[in-house]
């Protein structure tokens, strides 16, 4: 049995949780979530909280039972707080400017690269050098701020790049070795 899959998700209140067909719908304060359940999987609906069980022992099925549990929990978090993502821009020149639902980061090539921004999640640029993420879906809050990231990742020499606020970069020494080799020449 799965143990992550066997635990009930409590309901927090304010959040109200139904089961429309093949499909579990999170309402809450900051919106709606809808998880389509996996071929096997059921979902309980009791009082203030939902059990999540599967109907066979299939690998697909032991392996949905966890995930369905784990994204519903998500989803609950999600609608009551939200989720965010911060990331830096370090550079010089390096900035970042929003355009409607268009992201616009000037990062160091010729042109200026475009990040289009899809409905649910909300950004925000308080300067040119900070993104804020926001959304209540966790998974569509990570990959677009790892889209976001993947525009210019950092780079070990000088740290220049677009990295998460909390990421710490390893720097690399450099070519120390030629420095010396110059020297010994003369």
């Amino acid at each position: 049995m799965s143990r992550i899959g066997k635990q009930p998700v409590v309901i927090p209140q304010g959040v109200q949780v139904t089961l429309d067909g093949r499909t579990l719908v999170c309402k809450g304060p900051k919106g709606t979530c809808k998880i389509p359940l996996a071929d096997g999987i059921t979902a309980k609906v009791e009082a203030g909280k939902v059990l999540i069980e599967r109907g066979s022992e299939e690998k697909l099925v032991r392996a949905m039972h966890g995930t369905t549990r784990a994204l519903l929990a998500n989803h609950v978090e999600g609608v009551v707080k939200g989720y965010s993502k911060s990331l830096e821009i370090v550079g010089v020149g390096y900035r970042a400017t929003l355009k409607g639902k268009v992201l616009v980061l000037n990062v160091g090539f010729a042109n200026a690269i475009e990040v289009a921004l899809p409905d649910g999640v909300t950004v925000t640029v308080p300067d040119q050098n900070h993104v804020n993420v926001t959304g209540i879906d966790k998974a569509l809050v990570g990959q677009v701020a790892a889209d976001i990231r993947a525009a210019r990742k950092p780079e070990p020499y000088k740290g220049k790049g677009v990295r998460y606020t909390d990421e710490v970069v390893r720097r690399k020494a450099g070519k120390a070795a030629a420095a010396g080799a110059a020297g010994a020449k003369k």
